[in-house]
């Protein structure tokens, strides 16, 4: 008798487990898998010097994980994905900062940025005229 409790409790158990409601992967369509909680961002940035990336040898390269929350390499993570958010991943949107006084040298510097943004891909690259130039656009973004 005891071992026929037991059975039937772990019928039952199972049978409430397998006709539990669905979710997750499992409703997901067959070779389709699950959407994401968020859109990737994550970037790869690199500065060397020159003026294109067909001729310039990367100096330094960061990563920069924005979705979950910020991570990687970038060494003001949580900053640069903040600036980012401000102007929506669009690079071209950050802006020189006015109280930066920069000497007239001209020394190029190339910066580029690969990767995804909220899910779309992203491919930048600009040469600045010199390393105080980069420093003084997009705040902490190419502050690396």
């Amino acid at each position: 008798m005891r071992n026929t409790a037991r059975w039937a409790i772990t019928l039952g158990l199972t049978a409430t487990a397998v006709g539990a409601p669905l979710s997750g992967a499992a409703l997901a369509a067959p070779g389709h898998a699950p959407s994401a909680l968020y859109a990737p961002s994550a970037l790869v940035l690199t500065v060397g010097k020159g003026v294109s990336a067909t001729a310039v040898t990367p100096e330094r390269a960061v990563t920069l994980t924005c979705a979950p929350g910020p991570s990687g390499t970038h060494p003001a993570a949580a900053s640069a994905c903040a600036d980012l958010t401000v102007v929506g991943g669009d690079l071209n949107a950050l802006t020189r900062s006015d109280d930066v006084m920069c000497p007239m040298v001209y020394d190029p510097v190339l910066v580029t940025v690969d990767g995804v943004w909220q899910g779309k891909r992203v491919s930048y690259e600009r040469s600045f005229s010199n390393a105080c130039e980069l420093n003084a656009h997009g705040s902490s973004v190419f502050a690396f």
